[in-house]
């Protein structure tokens, strides 16, 4: 009896351990599963870099008529920069500061495709489950799964284009989930479920819609049972659809009015900080600050939120035109950078963090405009100066190596600006 009595009493203390570890990793056995990034180096950057980032991420407001930028450039083995620039509205007189609030915009969607792998690694759906199976009856989405709305493969259309003056001319307006899925699934196909890549919102408003189901939990708690809570991520929420103004400091959130063409009027910048995240939810609703996508970033990289095999199937990516370029299960994959980008009437923001070396680069302008490929090239031109930082430490872990240059990224900053200011008189 005795021992039978200590053998209870041992098992009774393995389990308390079982339950204390899980409690001290987030409550998951699987946190913190992926690769562990190389420790940060204290202090900024040399003059040098910091000067340069600084010079981009100026360039970079004038071309796309922000008054407004929030940035991080992290490089574990050279310094780390985070800085506010400018004021909080256009002639205005408050100064930014890096820990304001921005929306997020499609940054959203590799938040939504990691909550779709938690929900996979807990049991409760299966990555390619058919969307049918948790909206039943739902016309136009035959054939398919989950995965394919997270990998923009479903062939859906997108209904941002069609839809995207309204978000720009009328932003205060409510949007039902359904009313926007239906949009995208009436317009132009790209292709048949699995053929081919074709970003769209779409995915992702009907992905939000399936998993609210099969949960049985709100977007508001799925988010932060399984990225906010377990990250700290205190900053970062979901608005309610009748949320229409961010709560905290934040910059005034600029756009440019859009005809009935699609195109820019410009000199027609407006005030949209009022806005319904309805136009977005799951695809593009959430706000966050630089301190929060630097969490969220690192995490996504490193696959450190889900088991290795959902890790591991979130970066299985496919081509998306240059060889260099790929897209996940809801993650943009740049040469060895890993993140996403985003525009939502009023903001621009893209993150992106390296695996390996750690270097991680996120960045806000208040001013929508000139769209995702402006600020994946600001991204991307931070990224490139923040590369060649030369290592404080022998031996540490630095970027093998990237497919672009800055000088390149300079040219497509050029390209993409839209509506740009009106040239300095000469002097």
């Amino acid at each position: 009896m005795r021992q039978r009595a200590g053998g209870k009493r041992r098992a009774t203390v393995a389990v308390l351990a079982s339950v204390i570890a899980l409690i001290l990793t987030g409550c998951t056995p699987y946190a913190n599963a992926g690769t562990k990034l190389p420790d940060q180096v204290a202090g900024s950057f040399s003059a040098d870099v910091k000067g340069r980032l600084d010079a981009a991420v100026t360039d970079a407001m004038t071309q796309s008529g922000s008054s407004a930028a929030m940035v991080g450039v992290w490089a574990p083995w050279a310094g780390s920069w985070v800085a506010g620039k400018g004021t909080t509205a256009v002639k205005g007189g408050t100064k930014v500061t890096p820990d304001m609030s921005f929306r997020i915009a499609e940054n959203t969607m590799p938040m939504t495709c990691t909550v779709l792998l938690g929900l996979v690694d807990d049991g409760t759906v299966k990555l390619d489950d058919q969307v049918l199976k948790y909206l039943p009856g739902f016309v136009g989405v035959d054939g398919v799964t989950l995965r394919e709305l997270c990998q923009n493969t479903s062939g859906l259309g997108d209904y941002g284009p069609i839809l995207n003056r309204i978000f720009v001319n009328n932003p205060t307006r409510q949007w039902p989930a359904l009313e926007l899925a239906s949009d995208g699934i009436a317009a132009p196909a790209v292709g048949k479920p699995g053929e081919k890549f074709g970003l769209a919102a779409t995915n992702y408003i009907l992905l939000g819609m399936a998993l609210e189901n099969a949960s049985g939990s709100s977007w508001q708690e799925l988010y932060k049972k399984y990225i906010f809570s377990r990250l700290g991520m205190s900053s970062t929420y979901l608005p309610a659809s009748s949320d229409l103004t961010l709560t905290g400091a934040h910059p005034v959130g600029y756009a440019t009015a859009i005809d009935a063409s699609g195109h820019a009027i410009c000199g027609t910048v407006t005030d949209v900080s009022a806005l319904s995240p309805s136009m977005g939810w799951t695809a593009f609703g959430a706000v966050s600050t630089v301190s929060d996508l630097k969490s969220f970033s690192q995490a996504l990289a490193t696959g450190s939120l889900l088991s290795k095999q959902s890790a591991k199937a979130q970066v299985d990516g496919i081509s998306v035109g240059a060889a260099w370029r790929e897209y996940g299960l809801g993650v943009s994959m740049l040469g060895p950078m890993r993140g996403s980008v985003g525009a939502i009437p009023g903001y621009l923001s893209a993150a992106f963090s390296d695996p390996v070396s750690g270097l991680t680069v996120v960045v806000a302008l208040n001013n929508s405009s000139s769209g995702e490929v402006f600020i994946q090239s600001l991204a991307q031109r931070l990224i490139s100066i923040a590369a060649k930082a030369p290592a404080k430490q022998k031996g540490a872990k630095v970027v093998a190596g990237l497919p672009w240059s800055e000088e390149q990224a300079v040219a497509e900053l050029k390209r993409s600006t839209v509506c740009a200011p009106a040239a300095a008189p000469a002097k």
